[in-house]
């Protein structure tokens, strides 16, 4: 994996760069749509590449360890073959789903056992088992075993649990020099800064990742509920640490306004189920703010989802047909809404990345902001 920064904006520390893999190249920032189990829920590969057009998708440890399980991604040549597609994949390493199953996990150095939410069957995840489960699943960027820490949290457990991801990442790192990669291409592997919102622990943690010298570098353990300000402030003293020449992930990250004032802070990906999950929900992400499709309001509009017309289905649909489908509760609004959001999510990135460019991010930034936090 190669990152090449192009541009730094001189009003902030948003940056323009590409990431080059075997599988292609990612222009940054990026958002990765989140393809859980092999899908990106309710959108067709052929769509996900001609109409939302990503660069990166993102795949999950835990879930294609569980199902279909690793023998099968291995008897199909890898995940990009089982799914059909050619571009790149990051997978997590399941250390956030570990997380969210609290009452059905226990958590101990060596690694977390735990109860699959599918069948109740008993497993064990260590940092060297996940690391040869995505060396089978094959995705491009690989991502170090973790501990997300909950929010609130206590101090002394934050500290005890980043000093354990610590350990775990160097585990992470011995067990990659000894197991070869499975599909005739290199894996760029990913550490995660953890510390939750405490500045002293985010320091400690982002100090210890940047001397790994890894390819990229991640940040953890935030969008788990703390405002957003916190968010920023840690997501801040992160990136003045973490290596300039290195691209950085804020994982799970967040609404179109996070994203943006997140570039602002100098983040470079993001992956978050918000855009699919919203729009199964009704709710759609548009430049001018978001809409409750299924509110009385849009039940007689019969002007376009979308006049901005991101991808197709913004300018053949309209609203009333939409809330339509919805109030039938017919899969297609489903479909249409996650197309329009995820669309709209990758034009936001790239408009991003143009602004970068030309030099004035932070003035089309400030506007995008007020514009998009109003309902419609």
């Amino acid at each position: 994996m190669k990152f090449t920064l192009h541009d730094t904006d001189s009003q902030s520390k948003a940056r323009a760069g590409t990431i080059t893999t075997f599988h292609g190249v990612i222009e940054t920032p990026i958002f990765m749509p989140v393809g859980t189990v092999a899908s990106v829920k309710g959108v067709h590969q052929r769509e996900l590449k001609q109409d939302i057009d990503p660069d990166i998708i993102l795949g999950n440890t835990y879930h294609l360890f569980l199902r279909p399980k690793t023998h099968i991604l291995r008897e199909a040549g890898g995940l990009h073959k089982f799914m059909g597609w050619d571009r790149n994949i990051l997978t997590d390493s399941g250390g956030y789903q570990v997380y969210s199953l609290s009452a059905n996990r226990k958590i101990k150095e060596e690694g977390v056992k735990f109860k699959s939410h599918i069948d109740g069957s008993m497993h064990f995840f260590t940092p060297e088992n996940v690391m040869e489960i995505q060396r089978t699943i094959g995705a491009d960027i690989i991502m170090a075993f973790d501990e997300c820490t909950p929010y609130p949290c206590e101090y002394t457990y934050a500290e005890r649990s980043m000093k354990m991801t610590h350990r775990w990442l160097d585990r992470c790192l011995a067990h990659l020099e000894k197991i070869p990669v499975e599909y005739g291409f290199d894996q760029a592997f990913f550490p995660i800064v953890q510390g939750s919102t405490f500045k002293d622990l985010r320091k400690q943690s982002a100090e210890y990742i940047a001397n790994v010298g890894a390819q990229g570098n991640a940040i953890g353990g935030l969008s788990v509920g703390e405002p957003a300000e916190e968010m920023y402030e840690m997501t801040e003293v992160v990136c003045a640490i973490l290596p300039q020449d290195k691209p950085r992930y804020l994982m799970g990250v967040g609404t179109p306004i996070n994203i943006l004032e997140n570039i602002a802070l100098g983040i470079d990906m993001f992956d978050c189920v918000m855009p699919t999950r919203n729009a199964r929900n009704g709710m759609l992400f548009t430049a001018h703010g978001t809409i409750n499709i299924k509110n009385k309001k849009w039940e007689n509009d019969f002007s376009p989802v979308d006049g901005m017309g991101i991808t197709f289905v913004d300018l053949e649909y309209s609203k009333a047909y939409l809330r339509h489908l919805f109030a039938a509760n017919e899969y297609l609004g489903k479909q249409i809404a996650t197309i329009h959001n995820l669309g709209f999510y990758l034009w936001l990135v790239r408009e991003a990345r143009k602004h970068i460019l030309k030099g004035d991010f932070m003035e089309w930034k400030n506007k995008m902001v007020k514009q998009m936090d109003k309902r419609l």
